[in-house]
């Protein structure tokens, strides 16, 4: 058997070759690559109505994205609040803008931060609370909002599971102070690689726009230390293609999710549930084995059959090489029986029933 699954845990959304080569050529036309270019506001002007946003900042990624607003806020030599259940890049965005993680255990339901853990966790040092709407899954942004709002701390969002999700209908993106995303490959929207910004303080907005482009003020002005933190006219270009089908997308998911919910052997297996008034995305499929032994048995059985799985997200953070010892009962258990099985928008029925009879098979 060939090293590649035949079945992958994700494929990116095949963008219409047609439609984006014409935007190409447009480009090619213009001869205006990067720096802000037609592309890159049409897609920025697109993003704010598909999540009806008042603001949003395009971005060269999403973890650049991050550590930009941590150093906007000031984080260095400060204590950030933080989730033990993300993408490493949460974590060690933290560590790279000189500030210290603060875990805080998660909720089983949502494998999202505990709001009660993060206000005990709050002290005297405490810069900036960051948690992660965790596979899409909505943070109790109710109780973070107040807690950020009692202690004057700023709430910042990683998004970067979240397009697509809603709470009382506003979209996740739009939440806290700051939220960013991601619109890497993998996610259901992307621009190949990319990120986005959303900043409901218009201060910290134009602070921000400055430090991802060097500073520049005019050609010949600066104001602050800056990166480069653009998005070219060819990636713009691939996610003005992708979001004119992010409808379909979504329904595709959703779809593909339906049909595990009904045809996953459920017992010893679970899954996480929205809470009410949420409208999750399905960015992610979770599922949670009673125990590791069974993912491990599980697992090995799914790659005999040529289909591949992902323990995401596993390690938990508090477990890495560069960050304080804490113990967080909830994380460390979870993050060992979770387990991502195959999501893409091409997932076949045919492929996908031989995911689910292997699972049930195993079980």
């Amino acid at each position: 058997m060939s090293d590649r699954p035949v079945i992958p845990v994700t494929k990116p959304f095949r963008t219409p070759r047609k439609e984006v080569l014409d935007m190409f050529d447009q480009i090619w036309e213009r001869n205006w690559l990067t720096n802000n270019g037609p592309c890159l506001q049409e897609f920025e002007r697109a993003f704010r109505s598909e999540f009806s946003l008042d603001h949003c900042m395009l971005a060269g990624n999403g973890t650049l994205a991050l550590q930009m607003v941590l150093r906007a806020i000031g984080v260095k030599g400060k204590e950030v609040i933080t989730t033990p259940i993300s993408y490493v890049a949460t974590t060690s965005s933290i560590i790279w803008e000189g500030a210290e993680a603060v875990f805080v255990d998660v909720l089983p339901e949502t494998m999202c931060a505990d709001p009660v853990l993060v206000r005990k966790a709050i002290s005297p040092n405490t810069s900036a609370i960051l948690l992660t709407h965790c596979y899409g899954l909505p943070c109790d942004v109710d109780a973070i909002e107040k807690i950020g709002a009692e202690f004057g701390i700023p709430v910042v969002y990683d998004a970067a599971h979240a397009a697509g999700s809603t709470y009382k209908g506003r979209s996740l993106l739009d939440f806290g102070d700051v939220s960013i995303t991601s619109l890497h490959a993998t996610k259901m929207l992307h621009a190949v690689e990319g990120g986005a910004i959303m900043c409901n303080e218009p201060a910290l907005e134009a602070r921000l726009r400055l430090m991802g482009n060097f500073g520049h003020q005019g050609p010949a002005v600066f104001d602050g230390v800056g990166v480069n933190n653009k998005m070219s006219e060819f990636h713009a270009a691939i996610g003005c293609v992708n979001i004119r089908h992010f409808s379909a997308i979504k329904s595709k998911r959703l779809q593909l999710a339906k049909a595990y919910d009904h045809g996953l052997k459920w017992g010893d297996i679970s899954t996480l549930f929205p809470p009410d008034g949420c409208s999750w995305n399905r960015a992610y499929y979770p599922i949670l084995f009673k125990t590791e032994e069974l993912l491990l048995k599980t697992s090995v059985e799914l790659e005999r059959n040529g289909i591949q799985g992902r323990r995401y997200f596993y390690p938990a953070l508090h477990n890495l090489n560069y960050v304080g010892d804490v113990s967080l009962p909830n994380a460390e258990q979870l993050s060992r029986r979770v387990f991502c099985l195959p999501l893409f928008h091409d997932l076949g029925e045919t492929e996908q029933g031989l995911v689910i009879s292997t699972i049930n098979a195993a079980l």
